[in-house]
């Protein structure tokens, strides 16, 4: 299954797009902390699922941040991305730009980019908050429907 297959499969089970509200469905927990620069992470001490959040971010910036880590805890459950990164030297790239799928198709649904098909990026970008990035990360796999 793909990734924006996927994330339509939780929605549809769920009966939301609220990645809060699918940790908790999906008994992972989430907790706001001090993480200095970085937005966020997820890790699985002792078999528990954890999405841990910079309490210092804006809402919104929190709101995709629990996507993005609700996305390694579907897609990649059992890797550890900062501990990757920092014990191992694998490059994690491809299960980030998994995860950054994974965020955008859930927080941006078809409708809208239906809805807004005369915008461009940069437009879309202002109007929904998201980084250009993320923004044309959406639009690719809305294409590749």
């Amino acid at each position: 299954m793909n990734v924006k297959d996927t994330v339509s499969s939780l929605i549809k089970k769920y009966g939301t797009s609220n990645p809060f509200e699918l940790a908790a469905h999906l008994n992972i927990s989430v907790l706001f902390e001090e993480l200095g620069t970085i937005r966020g992470y997820y890790n699985k001490p002792l078999r528990m699922k954890q999405i841990h959040i910079n309490c210092n971010l804006d809402r919104h910036i929190q709101k995709y941040t629990c996507a993005h880590e609700l996305g390694h805890a579907v897609i990649h459950p059992k890797a550890s991305t900062p501990f990757l990164r920092s014990e191992t030297g694998l490059s994690v790239d491809k299960m980030e730009i998994e995860a950054d799928t994974f965020a955008v198709n859930l927080l941006i649904p078809d409708e809208v980019i239906l809805e807004n098909y005369c915008h461009t990026v940069e437009q879309l970008s202002r109007v929904l908050g998201y980084e250009k990035a993320m923004i044309e990360l959406r639009l690719k796999s809305y294409r590749d429907l």
